[in-house]
């Protein structure tokens, strides 16, 4: 297991949060618990770039879920980049493709 590691940057849209290693029911927790504790803005667009993510099961995909329902409470928007094949296969399954934007990396995710 690869313990969960997270950093923020800040771009021009909102907030970015790298999210790396595993996403599982022993680290969601901390993932849900650092996205509602942003303050979010209307408009803005947080990111979460899991290009390091190497892992997720259905805790992680909960976590995603909360994201998504704090940012929208907070009148903002929300995009997954670089989508690991593995994660990205369990978001179309359950439909969550639909809802989530998808871009390739955090640069097109980032753009205005």
């Amino acid at each position: 297991m690869n313990p969960l590691q997270t950093t923020i940057r800040h771009a021009p849209t909102g907030p970015v949060l790298e999210v790396n290693g595993d996403l599982d029911y022993t680290s969601a927790g901390e993932l849900r618990a650092l996205v509602t504790a942003l303050t979010l803005q209307p408009g803005q667009r947080l990111v979460l770039d899991l290009t390091g993510l190497e892992f997720c099961d259905s805790s992680g995909i909960t976590a995603m879920i909360v994201a998504r329902n704090h940012v929208h409470a907070a009148d903002a928007d929300i995009a997954l980049a670089a989508v690991p094949d593995h994660t990205l296969r369990v978001l179309r399954m359950v439909g969550l493709d639909q809802i989530l934007a998808l871009h390739p990396d955090s640069e097109a995710a980032t753009r205005p």
